[in-house]
């Protein structure tokens, strides 16, 4: 935003307001100021277009790091299609 010549929240109102965002300074401020729960992609379309720049350029990413998958074993691999039948159902009225 500082280098855009934007010092506060509150100077995105008009340029937003122009592409038909409105909200009030508070409402601004709590979705730019804090971590935000989410954020309504037109908003962050029009954050983005004001700013001149990409999502990427706003928000950080990073990779958790994640356990690898198992690999079953040849005598643990259950062919459900072979193995697994289901039982024919009987339908019968009461008293048969």
């Amino acid at each position: 935003m500082a280098a855009r010549g934007m010092n506060n929240v509150s100077d995105l109102m008009p340029p937003l307001q122009e592409l038909g965002i409105d909200l009030s300074a508070s409402q601004l401020y709590r979705l730019l100021g804090r971590k935000p729960e989410r954020l309504p992609l037109p908003l962050l379309g029009a954050i983005c277009a004001v700013l001149e720049c990409t999502v990427e350029d706003l928000c950080a990413f990073r990779v958790e790091a994640t356990s690898s998958r198992r690999a079953a074993a040849a005598g643990q691999v259950v062919g459900l299609d072979r193995s697994v039948r289901p039982k024919r159902a009987h339908i019968r009225r009461p008293g048969e």
